[in-house]
C-alpha cells in the first residue's frame, strides 16, 4: 500500500463514521504514520477521529494534532463541567459509587481514585469525554483488584486463543506479579489495541506495557 493510498483509506474511513465530521480534518501518511490535523468539534469527536483511524489497515502509529473548537460558548465553566461530571458518573452503574475524584483545570479533567477493574476506569473516561466544555481527560485511577489471580499469563493466552479477530501466535506475554507486558508483532494499529484490551480484562491485572510492533 502506497502512501497515498493509505491516506484515502484514512478519508474514506473517516467519513465513513457517522461520530466524525471529516470536512474540517486533514490527513497526511508516510510509512504507515498517520498524521491529522485540523480541528473538531468536540472532544468525544477528537476521540472518535483517532480510533476510526487506528481501524484501517496499515496503519502503524497516529499523530494527532486536532484542534478542538466548541461551536458555542454555553457559559460551561470548570465548575459546571466538574459537576456534569459528577452526575454523569453517579448514573453509570459500571462505575463504583464514590470511588472516582474529579478535578477540572481550564476544561481538562482529570480522574483519580481506586477502582476493581479496568472497564470500571475505562467506562469513567468514556462517561465524561462527552461533556460540553472538555479539553482532554488524564485518567490516573488506580486498579486495585479484589482477585489475585495466579495463572494470569495462562489465562491471557487462552483468551488469545478464543478471539478470531487477531492473530495471537506472534504474541509474547510475560508477567511480574499483577504487571503484564506484551510483546512480539501483529499485523495492524487495530490488532495491537485489541490485544492490549484483552490483556485488561484478565482478573487481578494492574497494568498493561504493551511492547508489540506492527508488522
Amino acid at each position: 500500500m502506497t502512501d497515498q493510498d493509505l491516506k484515502q483509506s484514512v478519508l474514506d474511513e473517516l467519513a465513513w463514521d457517522p461520530s466524525v465530521s471529516e470536512a474540517h480534518i486533514g490527513v497526511t501518511a508516510h510509512a504507515g504514520v498517520v498524521t491529522l490535523t485540523g480541528h473538531v468539534a468536540s472532544y468525544a469527536e477528537k476521540c472518535a477521529a483517532e480510533h476510526a483511524v487506528g481501524r484501517v489497515s496499515g496503519v502503524k502509529a497516529i499523530a494527532e494534532e486536532l484542534e478542538i473548537r466548541y461551536l458555542y460558548d454555553a457559559g460551561h465553566g470548570d465548575e459546571d463541567i466538574a459537576r456534569q461530571a459528577l452526575n454523569v458518573l453517579a448514573w453509570d452503574l459500571a462505575v463504583p459509587k464514590g470511588k472516582v475524584r474529579v478535578k477540572v483545570e481550564k476544561g481538562w479533567i482529570t480522574l483519580s481514585g481506586e477502582v476493581h477493574w479496568y472497564y470500571q476506569k475505562n467506562a469513567a473516561e468514556k462517561d465524561v469525554r462527552k461533556l460540553f466544555g472538555v479539553m482532554g481527560v488524564s485518567n490516573l485511577i488506580a486498579i486495585e483488584p479484589v482477585v489475585h489471580a495466579s495463572d494470569i499469563q495462562d489465562k491471557i493466552k487462552a483468551a488469545f486463543g478464543r478471539n478470531a479477530e487477531f492473530e495471537a501466535a506472534h504474541i509474547v506475554v510475560s508477567t511480574e506479579g499483577s504487571r503484564i507486558t506484551l510483546s512480539g508483532k501483529v499485523d495492524s494499529y487495530y490488532e495491537r489495541t485489541l490485544a492490549e484490551n484483552t490483556a485488561w480484562s484478565a482478573p487481578g491485572v494492574t497494568a498493561v506495557n504493551d511492547l508489540i510492533t506492527i508488522n
